[in-house]
């Protein structure tokens, strides 16, 4: 790549803060080359192929920074996660939950196992990894990527040692156990966001129960088959037919399906921004109910139920081609239905990070097997993402973090970008950079 953008320079500037905590002179020589070879031309971006076309950088040197060398990664992310804030952090930023696989196969790289890929639609040999990123005015920022571990590796010791799993990483842990430990992470390094969103992977009572209680606004998937009570649901004691009276209040309705509970509802048409191919818009509903995931209790015949949890937001997107999702969302209760369908649908700008950190910094390139090697590649693809995005955002010219560009292209070669209407996930391809 030529350097006619003088991007080499900018990055080099640009790295001084990662590196400044940084104690030995020689990781503090190889983080620049690394990150430069995930960005710079070239189809593979694995060690070998980055080694040979830096000058003056042995593939030896490389591994051993990336792969071998003991050195602690956590100001390199203190560092990300301050400059993330930086460029998009704020009150109306979102925090996007989600998980992302990098296929690849054998069996001896850390992680891998037969899972299902939601890239691919598929069960796959793949590496899963949870994913953190933080968005604000369409422009995302990777801030997490966390191994998955799946039970055929945390029920075998040797195997984890063997790949340099740290001792502990090595209980079985769920992804919403990881996204949650994840998400504290994040709010310890001062980023800022007002809502949490995710999918249905993601949305369940655990998980949701597990957000409220740090005082976070969220918006997830859920199923339509998920149980939920009427907003007006009170708490009664029942009247014994016979035998000891009751001690124990009871829903005084029963929990239904959400799908049920919208069923007679009509949609309304809302827009919620707009694409190059023209307004993005659905039909959406919404019905204020409780969410069946309080205590269990048994209720007479039901047997055992899940009593009402707190108020929130039940909402059903309608789609052209008639396909239904359904989604919850704390959100306050005046929130408005763009308000809500807005929100809901700010998620899908992480696939779009995930699509770009692939396809153009070669986040699934890397060809080692250990824990430590995956990780540290990831934080590179991570820093190598964000300052694309400083760099888009600074030649833009948008000072003022409420007005961002869209997000078409990231080329460090090319920092011309200018403002423009909104990109869908699906159209905001990036050029080679």
């Amino acid at each position: 790549m030529s350097d006619a953008g003088g991007w080499r320079d900018d990055l080099d500037r640009w790295l001084q803060p990662f590196l400044a905590d940084l104690s030995h002179p020689s990781r503090r020589a190889m983080c620049p080359p690394y990150v430069a070879g995930l960005i710079g031309l070239g189809d593979r971006k694995s060690i070998q192929p980055m080694a040979a076309r830096a000058d003056g950088v042995s593939y030896d040197r490389l591994h051993h920074f990336i792969a071998a060398g003991i050195w602690d990664e956590a100001p390199l992310q203190r560092a990300l996660l301050g400059e993330a804030d930086r460029l998009v952090g704020g009150a109306d930023a979102v925090l996007v939950v989600d998980d992302t696989a990098l296929p690849k196969k054998g069996g001896r790289s850390v992680g891998v196992a037969p899972q299902y890929a939601t890239t691919l639609g598929k069960t796959a040999n793949c590496q899963t990894l949870v994913s953190l990123t933080l968005a604000r005015g369409e422009v995302p920022v990777a801030v997490g990527l966390a191994l998955f571990l799946p039970e055929t590796w945390t029920s075998d010791p040797h195997r984890m040692t063997r790949a340099g799993v740290p001792e502990d990483r090595r209980e079985a842990r769920t992804k919403l156990e990881i996204a949650v430990a994840e998400i504290d992470r994040v709010r310890e390094g001062g980023v800022r966001f007002g809502c949490v969103l995710a999918d249905a992977g993601y949305g369940s009572a655990p998980f949701r129960q597990a957000l409220s209680a740090r005082g976070l606004t969220w918006a997830v998937g859920i199923s339509g088959r998920s149980k939920v009570y009427p907003a007006d649901v009170t708490m009664i004691f029942p009247v014994a037919g016979r035998g000891r009276p009751r001690k124990r209040h009871v829903p005084d309705q029963v929990s239904v399906a959400a799908e049920t509970i919208l069923a007679d509802m009509t949609g309304r048409a809302v827009t919620w921004r707009h694409g190059t191919k023209g307004r993005l818009r659905a039909c959406f509903c919404a019905v204020r109910v409780r969410m069946a995931d309080g205590p269990t209790q048994r209720i007479g015949t039901k047997g055992n139920q899940h009593l009402p949890g707190d108020e929130v937001w039940l909402v059903r997107e309608e789609r052209g081609s008639g396909e239904r999702k359904y989604y919850l969302t704390n959100l306050p209760a005046d929130a408005t239905l763009k308000q809500l369908a807005a929100t809901i649908k700010a998620r899908w700008i992480c696939e779009q990070a995930h699509q770009q950190m692939k396809e153009e910094l070669g986040l699934d390139h890397f060809e080692g097997r250990s824990w430590t090697g995956l990780h540290r590649h990831a934080l590179m693809t991570m820093m190598a993402y964000a300052f694309l995005q400083s760099r888009r955002l600074a030649a833009a010219g948008r000072k003022k973090k409420n007005r961002l560009p869209t997000t078409p292209a990231l080329d460090a070669s090319d920092p011309t970008g200018h403002p423009g209407t909104p990109q869908p996930a699906t159209t905001a391809a990036m050029p080679a950079l």
